[in-house]
């Protein structure tokens, strides 16, 4: 696993593939990631994230950034094992990244967050993209502080 960790570099490459049409903002995170920590997984963890776009499968409700930013902390955090305990701190993350999100941007609702933007248009794009990037950098950013401690 890579523990050198260029924060800009993770934050602009999230964007850039929500931005190619390579991945959605959910799937961009995860394999962003995945890669630049280098962990020994599938790439199926990548299509694990997939149902989450434009607020869980097209519903608008929760941002699929911030779904995919907590499936990515469940990565590095969650459990494998029945009972095991460090899914407390698991979702002590989550919930952080939750309520960092919604602090900055009032709601985690992708129809609040996309209110009278037609879905696809260059300002709903950039808003999403712009989310993508930020929400890869802070679950990275989580990431390393946790690994340090």
């Amino acid at each position: 696993m890579n523990t050198q960790i260029d924060f800009e570099r993770i934050h602009n490459l999230a964007e850039e593939y929500y931005r190619s049409g390579d991945f959605y903002c959910s799937e961009a995170i995860v394999k962003t990631i995945k890669d630049e920590f280098q962990l020994p997984m599938s790439d199926a963890i990548i299509a694990a994230a997939s149902g989450f776009p434009v607020g869980m499968g097209g519903s608008g409700c929760t941002c699929g950034a911030v779904a995919g930013g907590i499936i990515a902390l469940g990565l590095f955090f969650g459990r494998t094992q029945p009972k095991d305990e460090k899914v407390n701190h698991t979702m002590e993350l989550a919930n952080e990244l939750h309520n960092e999100f919604k602090k900055s941007h009032k709601s985690l609702c992708c129809r609040v967050l996309t209110k009278d933007m037609k879905l696809g248009s260059p300002k709903h794009m950039e808003q999403c993209i712009s989310f993508t990037g930020e929400v890869a950098e802070k679950v990275a950013r989580m990431i390393v502080r946790e690994l340090d401690k």
